[in-house]
C-alpha cells in the first residue's frame, strides 16, 4: 500500500517514545510505529515505508541487528539508529552491516531530526532513481544484444534469398515466361519483407527520438489514412474495413506516435488474415470517453494460440504461424504506448480471429 505522504516506521519498545515521535511528525510524514521486530517486519511487508528507524536498545534485539535484517531482507527503505553516545561500537556495526545512512543521538531535536529526515527521503529518491535508470540500461543493453543478433538473420535471409533467385535465373537459360514472373514474384516477396523490417527498424528509432507533440486528432481521417497506406499489402484489397467513431469533445494526443501504433496494427490485421475466410473482415473503433480515448482493431484472421498472448509484445517472437512477421512490431506498439502513457490489451482465440484494445489518455483534459 503507498502513502501520499512519505512514510516512515519507528521501531521502540518504549510507548511513550513512539507517541511522542508520531505527534511530532504526523502532520508531515504517514508514521508507523511497532514495538516489536515482528511487528515492524509486518509494516514493512504490507506498506511503502521510505525511512527506517530504531533505537538501539531494546530487549530482543538490538536496533543494529534489526538494521541489518531489513537491510537484508527490505534494501530500499533508508536505515537510521537513535542510539546514545555510549553505544558507539553498536553504532559502527550497524553502518557497517546495516547500511545505516544516519545515527541519531538521543535525546533528539526535533529541528535536527526534522532535517536529517528529509535529507534521508532526498537521498532515497536520488538512490529510486539511479535504481530506474540502472533498469532502464540493463533492458536497452539486454534488447540491443538481441536486436542485433536477430536484425542481421532477418536482413540476411531476404537478402540471400534474391540472391539465389537471381544466380538460379541466370543459371536457367532456357526460362520460359512463366518460370520468370514465378521468380519475379518470389524475388518481389523478399524485398518487401526487407522493406517492412526496415520501416520497423525506423519506427521503433523514430519512436525513441520523437519528441512529444500533442494535437487534436481526427480518427476518422487517422484511420483512413493509415489503411491508405497499407494498400500495396498482398491481402488487403480483399479485406472489407470499417469505421466506428463516437466522439462528442476534443481529443489530443501525439499523432505520430498514435500513426505508428495503429499501422502496426493494421499491418498484422491485414497480414494474418484466414486463406479460407471468403469475407475477410477488419473493424476500427475509437470511442472518445472521460480522460481517454478506447480504440478497437477487430479482426477475423487466424487468431493468436493461448499459450502465445503473454509473449507478443516481446522483441522479436515470433508464433510457429508459417506467415509470421519480423517479431519487432508488437513490441514496437508496447513500447510506443508507454511513452503515451497509453496500454494495450488483445482477446483472441485461433480461427476465430484477434481484437486489441488500446487505451490513450486525453491530454485536452490535462491542459
Amino acid at each position: 500500500m503507498k502513502s501520499l505522504k512519505p512514510a516512515i516506521l519507528y521501531l521502540d519498545d518504549e510507548v511513550n517514545n513512539l507517541t511522542g515521535f508520531k505527534a511530532t511528525f504526523r502532520r508531515d510524514y504517514t508514521i508507523f510505529t511497532a514495538q516489536t521486530a515482528e511487528e515492524a517486519f509486518k509494516i514493512l511487508k504490507e506498506n511503502d515505508v521510505q525511512i527506517v528507524i530504531s533505537d538501539q536498545r531494546m530487549p530482543e534485539i538490538t536496533g543494529a541487528e534489526f538494521l541489518k535484517s531489513v537491510f537484508e531482507n527490505h534494501p530500499k527503505p533508508i536505515r537510521m539508529l537513535l542510539t546514545g553516545f555510549a553505544d558507539i561500537e553498536s553504532v559502527i556495526k550497524a553502518i557497517n552491516e546495516g547500511h545505516v545512512y544516519r545515527y541519531i543521538t538521543k535525546p533528539w531535536e526535533e529541528q535536527d531530526l526534522r532535517l536529517t529526515i528529509n535529507n534521508a527521503l532526498n537521498f532515497y529518491e536520488a538512490q529510486n532513481e539511479l535504481r530506474n535508470r540502472n533498469a532502464e540500461l540493463e533492458k536497452a543493453y539486454t534488447e540491443l544484444e538481441k536486436f542485433v543478433y536477430s536484425a542481421s538473420h532477418d536482413l540476411r535471409a531476404p537478402l540471400a534469398s534474391v540472391m539465389g533467385l537471381v544466380q538460379l535465373a541466370k543459371i536457367d537459360t532456357d526460362t520460359d515466361r512463366a518460370t520468370c514472373m514465378d521468380y519475379f514474384l518470389k524475388i518481389e516477396s523478399s524485398v518487401n519483407k526487407l522493406d517492412v523490417f526496415l520501416q520497423n527498424i525506423i519506427s521503433y528509432y523514430r519512436n525513441t527520438k520523437l519528441t512529444e507533440e500533442r494535437v487534436e486528432i481526427n480518427f476518422e481521417k487517422l484511420f483512413k489514412e493509415t489503411i491508405e497506406s497499407l494498400e500495396h499489402f498482398e491481402k488487403a484489397p480483399q479485406i472489407k474495413f470499417s469505421i466506428d467513431i463516437r466522439q462528442d469533445k476534443v481529443f489530443k494526443s501525439d499523432e505520430s506516435r498514435l500513426k505508428i501504433v495503429l499501422n502496426n496494427i493494421l499491418s498484422n490485421a491485414i497480414k494474418y488474415q484466414r486463406d479460407d475466410e471468403s469475407n475477410k473482415q477488419v473493424d476500427l473503433k475509437a470511442i472518445v470517453e472521460n480522460g481517454h480515448a478506447r480504440i478497437e482493431v477487430k479482426d477475423n484472421g487466424i487468431g493468436i494460440a493461448p499459450e502465445n498472448k503473454e509473449n507478443i509484445f516481446s522483441m522479436f517472437y515470433r508464433s510457429a504461424a508459417k506467415n509470421a512477421g519480423s517479431g519487432i512490431g508488437l513490441y514496437i506498439v508496447k513500447e510506443t504506448l508507454t511513452k503515451m502513457e497509453g496500454d494495450i490489451s488483445v482477446d483472441s482465440a485461433p480461427g476465430e480471429g484477434s481484437k486489441f484494445t488500446i487505451k490513450i489518455p486525453n491530454h485536452h483534459e490535462n491542459n
